[in-house]
């Protein structure tokens, strides 16, 4: 401490992934003020932009290989413990506690999980944009469906950073910014194929959906300000931990009244984080926002945007609230039951390609919440299953966006009618999505599929929800209608004079085969995951 300031250390190394990225995006700024507006600069944007986020990849890497956990943008004991109004008898000087440095970032086992994910999938989300990109010039320059190359991945990376701080934030503060760096370039995003109307409008609901659940985030967030008097997540729990042991008279009344009031926040968060990613009953924009955005865009809401939800979910559930889970969990349960009922009945309905992947995502989401619900009987088990989903579903995930990406490019391809005789047309394509599907309804070869429901299955039934269990089961036979009907369409003879193959483009092409190379690893060895999840 200096002159009653604090002077901050802050590690270079634990931040040098969302660094990395923050650097490689305003490169890409700068290179396309410069380059000329022909093809070769929109790929080599691309090009930067895929090495950069190869870059921060390899940095994840090497800080899970060197093990140990960085911390940086730390508060001294002797700083940011404050007790709230009414609190006086919990804080340090009443308990002859020390309270421990607090740190605002925190570069551990599940944050690189997360990152990787991430990084991974931003990957795919590239290779698929520059087929995005090169489609929408094929036209000509003077075509209105044009994508501009240098804001489209200035945008995407820093959707990319966002994504990457966020499973690393251990306060409110940056919890919320990093969330809404995740959620405010989407918005361009989606709506950057100018004078598209559908695109307009998807922006639109994303836009709105996101202004709502973020007030109502802040809300419950300042709420659980007010109670604890700090926004770091460790001290938020010790503060409520506190709270709870208080009876007796004035003291008494004043527990019960914050008792009441972090329920509502505990709520109120929650509720936020449901929007995010698409829980029931704050789902229904999912369809028409993944329809009307651009494919790659519907990837990356897919799966960046919803392992970031879900980073933030965890990390308020199991980090700030982990007292709480006899509030919580059951509320979880029901959700989780809700959501992944909701999603297989609405994608049953379907007859376009992507609306059915939208909702199928939404009934991921039912699978993915379903284990944190035990977390008060099983915490490592119950975040473990979580991610573990995670990680195996964004790996199936993207195979089938990937080469829906591929068969949107013919006339009325966005209608699974498209999807007809696909596996005798254009083999690669079609055999590669019916393995994406297979693996999604959990069924043989698509063994990462199943091995990530039995994941899920054992972490509930351990913890003895058997009730959600049953559902879980329910809703995968549930989901093998739709699936097995996509893959049946697959290998069904063409209709009469239909003899159209779906041309790969070199990027488009790499991004389904190494989806489909990753998926076959998740496969044949579960424990790659697992080892790194649990």
């Amino acid at each position: 401490m200096t002159g009653g300031g604090v002077i901050q250390s802050i590690d270079y190394a634990a931040v040098a992934a969302p660094l990395v990225l923050a650097l490689v995006a305003g490169l890409v700024l700068l290179l396309d003020a410069f380059l000329p507006a022909r093809p070769g600069g929109a790929r080599l944007l691309g090009l930067v932009t895929l090495g950069g986020l190869m870059a921060a990849l390899s940095v994840v890497a090497v800080q899970a290989a060197s093990g140990g956990t960085r911390r940086t943008f730390c508060v001294p004991a002797s700083l940011g413990g404050a007790s709230a109004p009414g609190q006086a008898a919990t804080g340090q000087a009443a308990t002859g506690r020390a309270v421990a440095a607090s740190c605002s970032f925190v570069a551990d086992r599940f944050s690189l999980v997360i990152a990787a994910v991430v990084l991974a999938a931003g990957v795919i989300v590239v290779l698929l944009s520059m087929t995005e990109i090169a489609t929408s010039r094929d036209a000509g320059p003077d075509d209105r469906g044009r994508i501009p190359a240098g804001e489209w991945y200035f945008l995407l990376l820093a959707t990319l950073t966002g994504a990457v701080l966020l499973p690393a934030s251990r306060d409110l503060i940056m919890l919320v910014v990093s969330l809404e760096l995740v959620s405010l370039p989407v918005f361009a995003l989606t709506a950057l194929r100018r004078h598209d109307c559908r695109a307009a409008e998807a922006a639109l609901k994303l836009f709105l959906v996101s202004v709502v659940s973020t007030a109502i985030t802040l809300f419950g967030v300042s709420l659980l300000y007010g109670v604890t008097g700090s926004v770091h997540l460790d001290r938020i729990d010790a503060a409520l931990r506190t709270s709870d042991g208080m009876t007796g008279g004035t003291a008494g009344a004043t527990a019960g009244d914050m008792a009441r009031v972090t329920v509502v926040a505990i709520v109120l968060v929650a509720a936020g984080f449901a929007f995010k990613i698409a829980a029931v009953p704050f789902h229904f924009w999912a369809g028409d926002v993944y329809q009307g955005a651009p494919v790659p865009v519907a990837a990356l809401l897919s799966v960046v945007s919803k392992a970031s939800g879900f980073a933030g979910l965890i990390l308020l559930l199991t980090y700030a609230l982990p007292g709480k889970a006899a509030v919580w969990a059951p509320g979880v349960a029901v959700v989780a039951a809700l959501t992944m009922t909701a999603g297989n009945v609405l994608a049953m309905r379907q007859r376009a390609a992507v609306r059915l992947l939208a909702w199928s995502s939404v009934a991921q989401s039912g699978y993915i919440l379903a284990p944190l619900a035990v977390y008060a009987v099983a915490p490592r088990a119950a975040v473990g299953a979580s991610v573990a989903y995670l990680v195996f579903y964004a790996a199936m995930n993207l195979i089938a966006f990937s080469v829906v990406l591929l068969v949107a490019r013919l006339p009325e391809g966005q209608d699974l009618e498209a999807y007809r005789g696909l596996a005798l047309r254009s083999p690669a394509a079609g055999l590669s999505l019916a393995f994406a599907l297979v693996c999604l309804a959990g069924l043989p070869p698509g063994l990462a599929g199943l091995f990530a429901k039995i994941v899920v299955f054992r972490a509930v039934v351990d913890g003895g929800l058997g009730w959600l269990a049953l559902v879980m089961a329910a809703n995968t036979v549930a989901g093998l209608y739709y699936y097995i009907s996509w893959t049946a369409r697959l290998f069904a003879p063409p209709a009469a004079g239909e003899s159209r193959t779906v041309s790969a483009r070199a990027a488009a092409g790499v991004a389904v085969a190494v989806t489909v190379a990753v998926t076959v690893v998740f496969s044949v060895a579960p424990q790659v995951v697992l080892s790194v999840s649990g």
